[in-house]
């Protein structure tokens, strides 16, 4: 089907097409042997290289596009893709391979004192469905996670990426035919028509089992307020840095200008910055010059408005917006309890990071904080399933529910037990 949106009827029966034959794979992926699920992901990296110019070809069109369309600078930098940034696609699905499987794993077991064995085993969620907003990279890494845990896919990308993912579902596809796999086991939505999303969030009948929104606070909203299936949420990544007294200053200026600036348009970029009163002398300005040293603006509260002459004064709505761009907002804070107050008013529960050299602060901080990811001294830049050792992830789960934090393999299965007895009845 054109990217052209459908007649209402045709798009219904298309959708519906979709999730059928995902149920489908999903039931041959649920008892796929390992050597398989890794067979195909070697071979789709294998096809990612090898079709190389015609995934840039293709990525080009979308960025002209987005250009044409007057995006932002944080909006293009999450689409475009070059060699390395392939170079890093196929280096996520071979680690994706290497992963050990999870199907299967017992996560628990016990004896009952009337004999029974009872066993706590990994099991595949079925069939997922993944919406997502610029960043062509999810195409593979959903589709790689997806099938490594035994699960069929739905992807939904954004208009704006709609060249690039198609390019990389060839490849994924490549990879499951070479393996002997459905092919339907990565599917990809094949319409931009914004009405497939309402389908999927009805569940296409009864073949979804998860949706995974990942995008911005509209998408995910959206699909919060809509889905008749259950949600992992990737919300908004309002990302915040506390500075304590004790922190070490070269260290705090090196992970703090990593963390704003590495990659300012990703979820894991910090977007505030709290420093405690005491540290204001020593730390406040050579944190604040290597940050504006580096292109980053600067918001900040009376007193850091008052001892940096470039600072921009910081409004309410500041403390609640995810910049996505290089402009950082900064507040002192007179201790770790107002700082840990400020976080909890104001954070999505994404990211947040202490810089500390006392013990019992960075206690407090990740006592205290209910963030899915806490980091010490360390840049929130790491808040990526690839960096956690995952391969890759679907998106940052915000919620409590099932997954939290990078949603990776594990996160992509549910469990079932298995009760092993020798003729016990109960009285």
């Amino acid at each position: 089907m054109s990217a052209a949106a459908p007649q209402s009827d045709t798009l219904i029966t298309v959708m519906a097409e979709l999730g059928r034959r995902a149920r489908a794979a999903a039931s041959v992926l649920a008892h796929t042997s390992s050597d398989k699920k890794t067979t195909a992901l070697q071979a789709a990296a294998r096809a990612i290289d090898t079709n190389r110019s015609t995934i840039l070809a293709a990525n080009a069109q979308d960025v002209e596009a987005a250009k044409a369309g007057g995006m932002s600078a944080a909006f293009i930098d999450r689409l475009v893709l070059n060699d390395a940034r392939l170079d890093g696609i196929i280096e996520a699905l071979e680690t994706v391979a290497a992963l050990p499987d999870p199907v299967g794993t017992v996560i628990a077991n016990w004896q009952r004192p009337n004999g029974l064995d009872i066993s706590r085993v990994r099991t595949p969620l079925g069939v997922i469905g993944v919406i997502f907003e610029s960043r062509p990279n999810v195409t593979a890494d959903a589709g790689a996670l997806c099938l490594k845990a035994g699960n069929a896919v739905i992807l939904r990308g954004g208009s704006d990426s709609v060249h690039s993912s198609r390019a990389i579902h060839a490849c994924l596809v490549e990879g499951l035919r070479a393996a002997g796999l459905p092919e339907d086991a990565i599917q990809i939505v094949p319409t931009t028509d914004r009405a497939a999303v309402g389908e999927m969030l009805k569940g296409l009948g009864g073949t979804l089992d998860v949706i995974v929104p990942r995008g911005g606070k509209g998408l995910v909203s959206r699909v919060q307020a809509e889905a008749r299936v259950p949600v992992f949420a990737h919300l908004e990544g309002l990302v915040h840095i506390y500075v304590d007294k004790s922190a070490d200053v070269d260290l705090a200026v090196k992970v703090i200008t990593n963390a704003k600036m590495r990659r300012t348009g990703i979820c894991g970029a910090a977007e505030t910055l709290l420093i405690h009163q005491d540290a204001i002398s020593t730390h406040l300005a050579p944190i604040i010059q290597q940050l504006l040293a580096n292109n980053c603006e600067v918001r900040g509260d009376e007193t850091v408005q008052r001892l940096i002459a470039e600072a921009r004064p910081a409004t309410e709505e500041d403390w609640k917006t995810e910049y996505e761009d290089a402009i950082i907002s900064v507040k002192t804070v007179a201790d770790v309890s107002e700082a840990i107050a400020h976080i909890e008013h104001y954070s999505s529960h994404h990211t947040e990071a202490v810089i500390a050299e006392d013990p019992a602060v960075v206690e407090r901080f990740f006592n205290e904080i209910d963030s899915a990811i806490l980091m010490h001294n360390a840049s929130t830049q790491f808040a990526d399933g690839g960096e956690f050792g995952f391969g890759g992830e679907i998106g940052i789960a915000t919620g409590k529910m099932h997954a939290r934090g990078p949603v990776g393999v594990e996160q992509l299965t549910s469990f079932k037990y298995l009760v092993r007895g020798t003729g016990q009845t109960r009285p």
